[in-house]
């Protein structure tokens, strides 16, 4: 079983190491389904995280359908993650029809070349999801990180055991998605999928000490002893 931890922080890409994963996805605002992360944030912890670090390519939040503009500023994200020497990237983008948009991705593939490739939940919009993971197992995508189009991936974890029995292993089907230690092991027992990705964050308050006036002190952030808890389930002897 392979964990990956989504982080936004450096301090949560080493608590994932320290806690026995495998690997991070790395971004910025997750609240929001997530963006790329800064440039310096990148190189920190591909640096000093401890694990390989994977980078969501995403321009801004909303739909997945990208303009020239953003296309290019996704292409110059990726060049940038090589140079850092990520080990790979998170990208995704469908057409006006509501499924893959070959072309962009295409593009993107290219431009990460030597990178792992991750579709990202992108997916978890198109309309005909075995349509659309058809596509990506053509185009060579490694992994594909999806919820089982579902809110959660507890939730969708009998689409994901679907696409997981239709990939025969040519891709890893990913599921992330309001994972815990709750719901976790039986949406990996249900889906036979061999990645899980979580965050494993908890609140953390910096203190009145040392919040200025008028600004939220409470932020997210991996927390080692959930994380350690969650990947446990299933290293512990039974």
């Amino acid at each position: 079983m392979q964990f990956e931890i989504c982080v936004t922080s450096l301090a949560s890409a080493q608590a994932a190491a320290r806690a026995g994963a495998h690997r991070v996805e790395l971004c910025s605002t997750l609240d929001n389904g997530g963006v790329t992360p800064s440039a310096g944030l990148i190189r920190a912890c591909v640096e000093q995280g401890g694990l390989p670090v994977h980078v969501l390519i995403r321009p801004r939040e909303g739909h997945f359908r990208y303009d020239e503009r953003e296309v290019a500023i996704m292409l110059a994200d990726i060049q940038f993650c090589r140079q850092a020497a990520a080990a790979g990237v998170v990208i995704g983008a469908l057409n006006p029809e509501g499924g893959i948009d070959v072309p962009v991705m295409r593009r993107l593939i290219a431009a990460a070349d030597g990178l792992h490739i991750t579709c990202h939940r992108a997916f978890d919009y198109a309309l005909d999801p075995f349509e659309a993971l058809d596509v990506l197992m053509d185009m060579g995508v490694q992994r594909l990180l999806t919820s089982g189009q579902a809110p959660s991936a507890y939730e969708g974890r009998f689409l994901l055991r679907d696409l997981v029995d239709k990939t025969q292993r040519r891709l890893h089907v990913m599921p992330g998605g309001g994972l815990t230690a709750k719901n976790i092991v039986e949406t990996a027992r249900i889906s036979g999928a061999v990645d899980l990705h979580f965050t494993g964050k908890i609140a953390k308050d910096a203190g009145e000490t040392n919040a200025l006036p008028g600004l939220e002190s409470a932020y997210w952030e991996s927390d080692e002893t959930v994380l350690k808890n969650i990947i446990d389930q299933f290293t512990a002897p039974a």
